[in-house]
């Protein structure tokens, strides 16, 4: 919106069938073609220059050579680096970047020869510099080479990539250095001098042209940094400039950027770049002062502040705020005596200063200002920051020698003070500036001034700062998108007094009426801004009911914006979206400010209690208390100290926006707390978090506590079962009885020993036996006598790769699951819990999801185990999608809590009673424990006394003795009879047991309730529940990144963390759930196990800014960065929910992903898609009436052809008798799908045969669920759009169960190389639809029977809705006859309901789940215009799509000018 359309750049199928390039391909390497050519380097010359260079490296011309595999088929396959041309070397340099561009995997073509990289890389790395060989090459070309190489540092986890990467980074670089300086690091690090010598050595061995090999290596990055140096300074301040300069000294910053970045690659070159004092030099270059110089600048702010960033780079280790101030200290002192030594007249009163007094750079410049060019060459000599001149000539500035004397002398700012003091809303400066927060158009080949998250983080500091800002200019995007609607629905123009008037109005925004601001509290101690500042809003909510309600329910902590508009356009003025936003709309300031509560008609705030209603004010007028950005106050105040405008008297639109969407400012409140609070992460974990250290680290086969001994609990079904789930291993059973080997079983693993890593030992040189486990079946405790004390079992049979994934998440450390689609990656998770709490009631595990669905999913299975529930909790909103009465809420578990205590104090009276003791006893929980302590436990001992005084040589008098002994037989008498069943001593001492322990646990039971009785408050009892009581508690990522501060206040404390949809949580929102918590007394953070499930080959989180999500890389979760860093996985390997067929559209992409054994066993899987030949079928969609798709609006993309299709086979299978929840409708964009759903509107909802699908929605939205039937449309007829992002395919493949139908244009993305093997099975099948249409719902067909003889092809969409009409007739026929045929008296008489439902299944099979009332006619029966052949109706014309309304919806374009099939 802010910079007006982007252009396509994608060529389309049309045009690339008709390109040259296309005919080339053909001839020399297309996978479409057999025969090719052979190799001519010509071709390669040829192309380069006329297709790329000619073009300027047109993107349309790179992508249509990359959908051809230019790159795998060609480039590669035939590059020699001692004989190829640069033009070979630089068209091979082009094609990666393009797919770096396109966000697919780049570096799979170095499967193939990956020898030839080394030799690849240096040609390329020569291409950048200067030299014979490539001295041909434009400064454009130099710029492709440098973004290659850019990627190359970022892609380090390719381990032949990372080996050319260390050879330009590694302790050698140093050679560059100023001698003294390098001497100086010696001194500093005395090792590296050992390092040195032996370098030393090595080269001394070296023939001539290896030295020559390695030199180049050494002292490429420091020749770079010179010809920038060199570019920099042809760069006049005024006047023309070659825009390619500019370009590579951007791309420059970007490299040194992403170098400093990581400390692999800045632990040596962060003193080189210090060496050459770019930064200095770049700061006085005339680039900075020119209008093109603005990203320049802060790129070289950003460079800066990596380049003095808090660490020490030798041994990584964080440096303090104490840390920097000392080593601040240590450099002005040492500056101080070097002067004095050198320059005792001159600089005695610096010399002897104390350091506070010279450590600014204006002090600095005050006191160095009267020194000549020579004095100050010196003096930086002196302090090895320049070499030596030895009575030569000074060449450098003064302005130069000054500036680098303060740049390594003035006080830093504190990293963390900055952002204390940065305000948290964005401003109208940061909303609109492109280069901060760009454009939605981005294309993903520019640079931005953005932070990038890739595989390795400096430091926790480093790796939560980048998070803050990323996700704070994620928020902002969101807010710009906001205001810009809202301001367009407000219509501002100039009125007659140059005043703005607002012509419209937006249901998010208000006129606001009034704005004072009526509070500025006094800084803290220690803070120049103040502690809070409070401000009025009023407004006047002439509007309807349901809005007003809406706006009066702004809660404590919502975020509304204050926004000043000053239009200058005319009324009759109309928006163009192809122009920037803000001089069109006249928008000058922004500020956010936070709801405090509404005032009441005294001027109070309203307080709010919950659940009780706010009252009821008379009028319109509504004012809100609002608490102001104290930071953002302060930097206003201070600007109109010098003459501008107050901005806070200006305000006059107040802007809210979603709650589901408005959470930002506190997520960014709980990082920067995280930043000022010591986080404390587990010892096993740390060197993980920020990617560095060995990646299986934190396993548990290597870690020292890891456990021997588990209680498997109901994991297993049977002794088969164990023996299957561990194949690799010796079972050796405790029992011999067959009849005894029976679960729960508790197994020990015997090649567990401490400090041994997990791993197998050699022997006197030979491998160890078959490691073996020791299984021991043992009784579970008793229960009592009632059939509701059976514990819940299992009824999964899990898998070997399943009870891997259960045994290391009981182990300690990091367990990370990968589940494929339908894997059961819930129910491993589940009973990874439930195992959990068995072993360890004393810990508690935190449950974390991305969404309310999964979390609720995951808790209704937990429900369905053996999990007492007064120990789950569930927390946040969507509690109420629970598929259960029950209340999991905090309130709902108090309230839980306080109705089980007045049902177990009744059990205690009716105990009392039972054995006769007189009392009030059951009158609280204290004097029912006194109770048990004094009547019951005496009792119980008194009997086991009994019982073992007569145990002797007669058993049949022991048996019968319980029976007689047993205390509390009354209290049982309830309980199925006979509760001793007298068959043998055991058994019934073990049912005794049972009784005794059910007892037991109710006053277990009221002793932990016994705090409820003395905490009166709700709130109290809340929090004691959340603290104390819970032992498994769930919540979303989002509620624990909004709740962390609450819950650390609370002293919320937990051991274990299981995350599931781990791959679809940022980064930040995975990172915050484990730190919810304060350490120990000992310091030590209690977290033991962390259980990450997830998929990263499915999508991943969502990012709506394509720059951040490109270039930012800001939407890889840390589950798919700790696969990058391989980190051991589990990866789950057989799936049981699709067919085996439609399995194979998908798994592909996983490790040996196989099938369950009911996947080819169970009827539906054995039984053939009733009215289809084929499971799945890609159906070719050609142009309707000419069109394919079309883009009414920018990315909201359509295909009406595709959509009619869609609706009109949804329709042909509910006339076959196909439930409607059993079918979704997907598609990959959103234009569709609206277009999709008035389609359904118009055709099917109103029919109450046919009705709506279970759901229509985009593929991305149904990530994590499922359907047995889904029908697909990929919409996309001129370029494959995001669909090549093959974590998408794989999302849309492996929805469906048993019955796929994918419409598409089949020659788009059957050429597509990522997509390949999905699409290369979908056209093997015939691309027509065939029907069989004789057969109805439930099918009866067998999968490997022929389809029956009536079976054909429908050729196209209006051959489809013609058919599907005529069926429906034939239905609608039959229906009327069966109608016809029933006397009139049945008529009024109420149908028996069999006999109706048997009727209708004749005419409509299957349609049990929408029966028809027989008296009622279908709509659509009468003769009416919905009459007409359906044929005829999608022939009439459409509505415009390209409409160019001021107020034009793009779900308007989505509607059909069409009337309704019925």
């Amino acid at each position: 919106m802010t910079k007006g359309r982007r252009t396509n750049v994608a060529p389309t199928v049309d045009q690339i069938s008709a390109d040259k390039l296309t005919r080339i391909a053909g001839e020399y390497w297309s996978s479409a073609t057999e025969q090719h050519k052979p190799f001519d380097s010509s071709i390669i010359d040829e192309i380069y220059e006329k297709e790329i260079l000619n073009s300027k490296f047109s993107v349309k011309r790179i992508m249509l050579l990359e959908f051809s595999h230019y790159l795998e088929n060609y480039l590669w396959h035939n590059f020699v680096a001692e004989k190829a041309s640069y033009a070979h070397v630089i068209s091979i340099v082009v094609m990666i970047n393009e797919k770096f561009r396109e966000r697919v995997p780049a570096w799979q073509f170095l499967k193939e020869l990956p020898q030839q990289f080394p030799g690849f890389l240096r040609r390329v790395l020569k291409g950048i510099l200067p030299s014979e060989d490539a001295k041909e090459l434009s400064l454009k070309e130099h710029n492709v080479l440098l973004r290659f190489v850019n990627y190359c540092f970022s892609s380090l986890e390719i381990d032949i990539i990372r080996e050319q990467i260390q050879r330009l980074v590694s302790l050698p670089i140093w050679v560059t250095l100023n001698k003294n300086r390098r001497e100086a690091e010696f001194k500093r690090v005395p090792k590296l001098k050992k390092f040195w010598k032996v370098v030393e050595k090595s080269d001394a061995k070296l023939a001539p042209e290896e030295k020559q090999l390695v030199d180049f290596d050494r002292h490429f990055l420091r020749r770079l940094i010179d010809r920038v140096d060199s570019l920099l300074q042809s760069i006049p301040e005024n006047g023309p400039v070659d825009p390619e300069k500019v370009e590579f000294c951007v791309r420059f910053l970007e490299f040194m950027i992403d170098i400093e970045a990581l400390l692999p690659t800045r632990r040596f070159f962060n003193a080189v770049l210090d060496d050459s004092h770019i930064l200095v030099k770049m700061k006085l270059s005339n680039l900075p002062k020119r209008p093109d110089g603005k990203l320049f600048s802060q790129l070289v702010e950003m460079l800066e502040f990596y380049a003095g960033f808090e660490i020490d780079d030798q041994t990584g280790e964080s440096l303090t705020d104490n840390d920097m101030v000392a080593i601040h200290y240590e450099k002005v002192h040492s500056l101080q005596l070097t002067a004095f030594r050198l320059f005792k007249d001159d600089l005695r009163k610096f010399a002897l200063t104390n350091v506070s007094s010279v450590d600014t750079g204006d002090k600095l410049k005050k006191q160095l200002e009267h020194m000549s060019p020579e004095q100050l060459y010196d003096l930086t000599a002196a302090i090895n920051l320049l070499p030596a001149r030895d009575g030569a000539e000074v060449t450098e500035s003064r302005e130069f020698l000054m500036n680098l004397l303060i740049v390594h002398h003035e006080r830093r700012v504190s990293q963390l003070n900055a952002i204390n003091n940065m305000p948290l809303y964005p401003t109208e400066e940061i909303v609109w500036d492109e280069n901060v927060v760009p454009s939605e158009y981005f294309q993903g080949d520019g640079v931005l001034a953005l932070p990038k998250l890739n595989l390795q983080f400096l430091t926790l500091h480093d790796y939560l700062l980048r998070n803050f800002h990323l996700f704070r200019l994620e928020s902002t995007y969101e807010i710009r998108q906001d205001v810009e609607d809202i301001t367009v629905r407000m219509k501002p123009f100039a009125g007659e007094d140059g005043g703005c008037v607002l012509g419209g109005w937006a249901r998010m925004a208000q006129p606001i009426s009034s704005f004072s601001v009526v509070e500025v509290a006094k800084p803290n101690i220690g803070e120049d801004h103040p502690s809070r500042v409070r401000a009025d809003i009023t407004v006047t909510l002439s509007t309807r009911n349901d809005i007003k309600w809406e706006w009066e329910s702004l809660r404590r902590h919502d975020v509304c914006f204050l926004v000043t508009v000053r239009p200058t356009r005319p009324a009759s003025a109309r928006y163009d979206r192809t122009k920037p936003f803000v001089p069109q709309m006249g928008l000058t300031y922004i500020r956010g400010c936070e709801v405090e509560g509404m005032l009441d008609e005294n001027g109070k705030v309203i307080e709010e209690f919950g659940f009780e209603q706010k009252p009821r004010l008379r009028g319109d007028s509504r004012t809100w208390r609002v608490l102001l950005d104290p930071c953002q106050y302060q930097r206003d105040m201070e600007r109109t100290v010098h003459g501008t405008e107050d901005v806070y008297e200006t305000f006059n639109i107040v802007m809210r926006r979603k709650p589901k969407e408005n959470n930002f400012k506190a997520v960014l409140e709980t990082i920067r707390d995280l930043m000022n609070t010591e986080t404390v992460v587990p010892e096993w974990l740390h060197d993980l978090l920020i990617g560095y250290g060995d990646p299986s680290a934190a396993h548990y086969s290597k870690m020292e506590n890891q456990i021997a001994s588990l209680n498997f609990n109901d994991t297993f079904l049977d002794a088969d079962h164990l023996r299957e789930s561990f194949p690799t291993y010796e079972i050796k059973m405790t029992v011999d009885d067959p009849g005894k080997q029976k679960p729960p079983f508790r197994l020990t693993f015997l090649d567990v020993k401490k400090h041994d890593g997990g791993q197998k030992r050699k022997a006197d040189g030979k491998e160890v036996k078959q490691p073996a486990i020791l299984a021991e079946p043992f009784l579970p405790p008793n229960r009592g006598p009632y059939p509701y004390n059976e514990p819940k079992r299992n009824s999964v049979r899990f898998t070997p790769t399943q009870v891997e994934a259960i045994r290391a998440g009981m182990q300690p450390g990091l367990t990370m699951v990968v589940g494929p689609p339908g894997t059961g990656k819930t129910d491993v998770a589940v009973q990874i819990i439930s195992n959990i709490y068995h072993n360890f009631p004393d810990q508690r595990t935190l449950i974390v999801t991305h969404s309310n669905q999964a979390l609720n999913q995951l808790f209704e299975k937990i429900m369905a185990l053996d999990v007492d529930e007064r120990h789950l909790l569930r927390m946040g909103h969507g509690e109420e999608s629970l598929e259960t009465e029950k209340d999991f809420s905090r309130y709902g578990r108090v309230n839980f809590v306080l109705q089980q205590r007045i049902e177990l104090l009744n059990e205690v009276q009716r105990l009392q009673e039972s054995i006769d003791v007189p009392g009030d006893v059951a009158y609280t929980c204290e004097t029912a424990s006194h109770f048990y302590q004094y009547h019951v436990y005496s009792r119980w001992d008194e009997f086991l006394n009994k019982i073992k005084h007569k145990e002797g040589p007669n058993q049949e008098k022991n048996v019968e003795a319980i029976a007689q002994q047993f205390p509390f037989t009354a209290f049982f008498a309830n309980a199925p009879q006979p509760v001793f069943k007298g068959r043998s001593y055991e058994e019934d001492f073990h049912i005794a047991d049972g009784c005794f322990a059910y007892i037991k646990r109710i006053f277990t039971q009221l002793e932990e309730f016994r705090s409820f009785e003395l905490l009166r408050n709700g709130a109290d009892r809340a929090l004691y529940l959340l603290v104390k009581e819970a032992k498994i508690i769930a919540m979303t990522c989002t509620h624990a990144a909004l709740k962390r501060r609450d819950l650390v206040e609370a002293g919320f404390k937990y051991d274990n963390v299981l995350m599931e949809e781990s791959a679809q949580i940022l980064e930040v929102e995975t990172f915050i759930p484990l730190f919810l918590q304060t350490p120990d007394e000992d310091g030590h953070n209690r977290l033991k196990r962390w259980i990450m499930i997830g998929d990263h080959n499915q999508l991943p989180p969502v990012i709506k800014n394509m720059a951040f999500q490109k270039y930012s890389n800001m939407e890889q979760s840390l589950f798919a960065r700790f696969v990058r860093l391989v980190v051991p996985t589990v990866d789950l390997d057989a799936q049981g929910r699709a067919r085996p067929s439609i399995c194979n559209l998908y798994n592909w992409r996983y490790k040996n992903l196989g099938n369950l054994p009911h996947v080819h066993q169970q009827g539906e899987f054995q039984l053939t898609n009733p009215g289809f030949v084929y499971d799945f079928q890609l159906i070719d969609v050609e142009d309707f009436n000419g069109i394919g798709e079309s883009e009414p609006s920018p990315y909201f993309y359509q295909n009406l052809g595709e959509a009619e299709y869609v609706v009109a086979v949804y329709t042909y299978m509910r006339l076959l008798g196909y439930p409607a929840e059993k079918i979704s409708i997907l598609t990959t964009y959103n234009g569709q799908k609206h277009l999709i759903r008035d389609v359904v509107e118009q055709r099917c909802s109103k029919n109450q045969l046919i009705g709506r699908p279970h759901k229509v929605t985009t593929v991305d939205k149904y990530q994590g669920q499922q359907n047995d039937y889904i029908l697909l449309s990929l919409v996309r007829t001129k370029t494959v759009g995001h669909l090549r992002d093959v974590r998408r395919l794989v999302v849309a493949m492996s929805r469906a169960r048993l019955g796929l139908i994918v419409f598409a244009r089949a020659s788009l993305f059957r050429n597509c190389f990522e997509l390949a093997p999905t699409f290369n099975q979908l056209v093997k099948r015939p691309m027509k639809l065939h029907i069989c249409p004789g057969e109805v719902y439930p099918g009866t067909r067998k999968v490997d029977e022929a389809p029956p003889a009536d079976s054909f092809v429908i050729e196209n969409m209006p051959q489809m809705a013609q058919y599907v009409f005529d069926l429906y007739q034939e239905k609608l026929h039959k229906l009327r006859d069966v109608i016809k045929e029933t006397p009139p008296s049945l008529m009024r008489q109420q149908p028996d309901e069999e006999e109706q439902e048997a009727e209708l299944h004749e005419v409509f099979p299957g349609d049990d789940e929408q029966p028809m009332d027989a008296e009622e006619k279908p709509a659509g029966a009468q003769a009416n215009p919905e009459d007409q052949p359906f044929y005829d109706l999608v022939k009439m014309e459409t509505h415009n799509l390209n409409r160019e309304e001021e107020d034009y919806d793009p779900k308007l374009d989505a509607q059909i000018n069409v009337d309704s099939l019925f």
